[in-house]
């Protein structure tokens, strides 16, 4: 899914360098152009964001944990990562209500083209659900969301 992701990017890429030289050439961009770049930063975002959450590349900060001694900053870190299963595995649900939803409702999407609707909201029960079993990780495994070093670490 990172994967597909980073070719969605290069995907925006391409459409936005073609909408622009179009333009300065005066010729109309094609529809579908603006329309692909929209779905792509859906699916890019949503995609991406379990791979992210496994190499823990979201923003956190650490100000609390790196106070803290060995215990208690394993209790917190471990208390907000399940936190976050909660959060995920509630939004997966009710990205699965909305797919769902879309199905029962035949719903479509019109702007450049029919695209069912079902086929955007598929991402949010897929991402939410993976990003709920990434964290369950750091709730049960040996390895800690937070490193408990604050400041800027590559």
């Amino acid at each position: 899914m990172a994967g597909i992701s980073g070719l969605t990017l290069v995907w925006i890429m391409v459409s936005v360098i073609a909408s622009v030289l179009m333009r300065n050439f005066g010729l109309q961009p094609f529809a579908w152009l603006f329309t692909s770049a929209e779905y792509g930063l859906l699916y890019m975002t949503m995609l991406g964001a379990p791979w992210l959450v496994r190499e823990k590349g979201h923003v956190h900060i650490e100000l609390l944990t790196s106070a803290l001694s060995e215990g208690p900053r394993q209790l917190l870190s471990r208390a907000v990562a399940l936190a976050c299963v909660v959060v995920c595995a509630i939004l997966a649900w009710k990205g699965i209500e909305l797919v769902l939803t879309n199905l029962e409702r035949g719903d479509f999407d019109t702007r450049a083209y029919y695209y069912p609707r079902w086929l955007l909201s598929i991402t949010f029960p897929l991402s939410f659900g993976l990003m709920a079993v990434e964290f369950s990780r750091f709730v049960f495994g040996s390895e800690l969301m937070h490193s408990g070093e604050a400041g800027i670490h590559e």
